[in-house]
C-alpha cells in the first residue's frame, strides 16, 4: 500500500502520541518573553480528523463528491492552515493550493477551472473578491480545543492507486500570465516520503528535533519538510512572524528549544551577516544541529565564512515539480557543500554539448543538465515532461567527484526572488516591448534575490526619464496585476533608465548579459530596496 501524508501522521501518532508535534506561539507582545503552546501528535491527528469531518459533512450537504478538487487560498504559515490542508485530504478530496502571494481572484478562478475544481476554501482577506464567484466558497475552518471525537463523521481512509492525484501545486513563477499547474500523484508522494525521511533524519538516532517552519504550506518546501519531520516525530515551531528577525530566531532557540533551522538561502544570508556583529547570535547558530537551506544559493563569501565558524550547513536543491532533487554532504570537510542525489531516485546528468566537439567551449562542454528519468518515483506528471518522457529540469551542474556536483545555474530566463520564488523575466520583457512600443529601445529584467524584479531600459525616445518611467508603468499595469506579488513591477522607482546601447552585451549574438547588468547596477538596486 502506498504511504501518504495522512498514513504517516497516523503511524507517528500511534508511535509517540504524547510527543510534541507543534509549538504554536501564544504571545508576540513587544518585549514579552515568547510562549509556545505544545500540540501533541495525538491531538494533531484528532484535530485533522475533526477538520476532515467538518469538510466531509459540508461537501456532502452541498453535493460535492469525494475525489473532487478543492482549492485552498490560504497563508500556509499557521497550524490552522495545516489542519485545513490535511483535513481536506483526509476527507477524500484533492487540495489545490494557492498562496496569498497570488492575490488576483481572476487568475485563481482560471486555475480552478483548469482542474475542474468544485469549491474554494479561503482566508478572510479575500472574501470581498469572491462574492460574485460561480464556485461554492467556504471560509477556512477553525477547530476549537474543546472539540471531541464524538463529532467525527468520516469515511474510511480511501485506498489509492499510484496514478491518482494527491495535490495540485503551482509553480511560483507565471507563464503566459498565469502560474503553471503541478499535479502530484500518490506515486510521486510516496517517493517524496522516502526522500524526506532521509533528509530530515535527526543527527542522533532517536532524537526528537525541534525544527522551524520553513515556508508556506502552499509551496512544496514546507510540505516536504513536514512530511519528513513527522516520520521522525520531530516538533515544528511556528515563528511569531514571517520572515522572522534575528532576535526572534534567538528567542526560538533559547525559549523554544529550536535545534534545526530550515530556511530560504536569502533569509539565511541576513542572519549570517547579523551574526558577524552579534556574538550571541553566532554562538547560537554554531550550536544548532543543522541549518538546512534551499532556494537561492548562499553568496560564496557567506558560505565560506559560515563553514569557518563551525556552522553546520546543508543545502537542499529542489523544485516545485520534483521536490528535493539533491542535498549537500554537510559536515565540516572540504566536500561539505557538494550536492548528491538521495537514495532510490533515477536521475541522469546529461552534457549540454558533446564533450568531444572541438567547437565547444571548455566550460560549456563540462556542464551537465539534471534530468529526472521517467522510471524515477518523483518524476513529475506527464504534462510537465519532455517529449522523450523524462523531466528536463533546466538546472546545470558540474561533476566535481563521481556522483557529487556543484550547481552552475539555469539555462532559461528565470530568476529567483528574495523568498526563492521564481519569476519569468522573458514574459515581463516581452510585455514591456509590446506595450511600450517606441518608448523602449531595449530592456532587461534583473533582481535575482530581491523582493521584486527591476526593469532596466534603454530608451527609444528623448522623453524625460521620470515621465518615461511613469508611462512604462501605466502601459504595463494590467499585465502585472495578474502576476504574483514577487513578480510585479508596479512603481516607477522599479524602472531604471540607462543610456542607449550602454547595457553589456555578448560579443557574438549581442544579447544583453543579465548577470553583468545585475552587477553593474547593484549599488543603485541596493539603494532602491533599502528605501522600501
Amino acid at each position: 500500500m502506498l504511504r501518504t501524508h495522512i498514513t504517516i501522521l497516523e503511524t507517528s501518532a500511534l508511535r509517540c502520541p504524547s510527543a510534541a508535534a507543534f509549538k504554536v506561539p501564544q504571545s508576540d507582545a513587544a518585549g514579552a518573553t515568547p510562549i509556545w503552546r505544545e500540540i501533541t501528535y495525538q491531538q494533531f491527528l484528532m484535530d485533522v480528523e475533526l477538520t476532515a469531518s467538518h469538510w466531509s459533512r459540508i461537501f456532502r450537504q452541498d453535493g460535492i463528491p469525494e475525489r473532487s478538487v478543492v482549492g485552498l487560498w490560504i497563508g500556509g504559515y499557521s497550524y490552522k492552515d495545516v489542519l485545513n490542508l490535511y483535513g481536506v485530504s483526509r476527507a477524500g478530496f484533492i487540495p489545490q493550493l494557492f498562496s496569498l502571494r497570488l492575490p488576483n481572484a481572476e487568475v485563481i478562478l482560471e486555475l480552478l477551472n483548469k482542474t475542474g475544481a468544485r469549491a474554494l476554501i479561503y482566508e478572510d482577506p479575500f472574501e470581498s473578491a469572491l462574492r460574485t464567484w460561480p464556485l461554492p466558497i467556504y471560509r477556512a475552518a477553525s477547530i476549537g480545543p474543546a472539540a471531541g471525537r464524538s463529532q467525527l463523521d468520516l469515511p474510511p481512509l480511501a485506498a489509492v492507486q499510484g496514478h491518482d492525484l494527491a495535490f495540485y501545486f503551482h509553480t511560483s513563477g507565471s507563464t503566459s500570465g498565469s502560474p503553471k499547474l503541478v499535479p502530484c500523484s500518490y506515486k510521486w508522494l510516496d517517493m517524496t516520503i522516502r526522500k524526506s525521511y532521509q533528509i530530515c533524519a535527526p543527527r542522533e538516532q532517536g532524537q526528537r528535533d525541534v525544527a522551524i517552519w520553513g515556508g508556506s504550506m502552499c509551496h512544496i518546501f514546507q510540505n516536504f519538510l513536514l512530511i519528513g519531520l513527522l516520520q521522525h516525530n520531530a516538533c515544528i515551531i511556528q515563528p511569531v512572524a514571517n520572515p522572522y528577525t534575528s532576535a526572534q530566531l534567538i528567542d526560538m532557540i533559547h525559549h523554544g528549544g529550536l535545534n534545526r533551522l530550515n530556511i530560504f538561502g536569502s533569509f539565511l544570508t541576513n542572519h549570517l551577516r547579523n551574526s558577524r556583529l552579534d556574538p550571541k547570535l553566532l554562538n547560537m547558530l554554531v550550536g544548532l544541529d543543522e541549518i538546512m537551506y534551499t532556494g537561492l544559493p548562499l553568496p560564496r563569501e557567506e558560505e565560506s565564512w559560515a563553514y569557518s565558524q563551525g556552522i553546520k550547513l546543508r543545502n537542499v536543491f529542489g523544485s516545485t515539480e520534483v521536490g528535493a532533487l539533491l542535498v549537500s554532504i554537510g559536515g565540516s570537510g572540504s566536500n561539505a557543500s557538494l550536492l548528491c542525489p538521495t537514495e532510490g531516485v533515477a536521475y541522469k546528468f546529461a552534457p549540454i554539448a558533446p564533450t568531444q566537439a572541438p567547437s565547444a567551449h571548455v566550460s560549456t562542454a563540462r556542464l551537465l543538465e539534471l534530468i529526472v528519468l521517467a522510471e524515477s518515483g518523483d518524476c513529475p506528471d506527464v504534462s510537465l515532461r519532455h517529449p522523450d518522457g523524462d523531466f528536463h529540469t533546466g538546472d546545470l551542474f558540474r561533476e566535481v567527484t563521481p556522483g557529487c556536483y556543484v550547481s552552475e545555474g539555469r539555462d532559461d530566463d528565470w530568476i529567483k526572488s528574495e523568498s526563492s520564488l521564481r519569476c519569468n523575466t522573458k514574459a515581463i520583457e516581452d510585455n514591456a516591448r509590446a506595450m511600450c512600443g517606441n518608448l523602449i529601445s531595449e530592456c532587461i529584467v534583473v533582481g535575482n534575490g530581491r523582493p521584486n524584479p527591476i526593469l532596466v531600459v534603454e530608451p527609444g525616445t528623448d522623453m524625460e526619464h521620470q515621465k518615461l518611467r511613469v508611462e512604462i508603468i501605466r502601459k504595463t499595469r494590467q499585465f502585472h496585476s495578474r502576476r504574483y506579488i514577487h513578480e510585479r513591477i508596479t512603481s516607477p522607482d522599479m524602472v531604471i533608465v540607462v543610456p542607449r546601447s550602454s547595457l553589456p552585451r555578448t560579443a557574438t549574438k549581442g544579447n544583453i548579459r543579465r548577470k553583468a547588468v545585475e552587477e553593474q547596477y547593484k549599488t543603485q538596486i541596493d539603494t532602491l530596496f533599502s528605501k522600501s
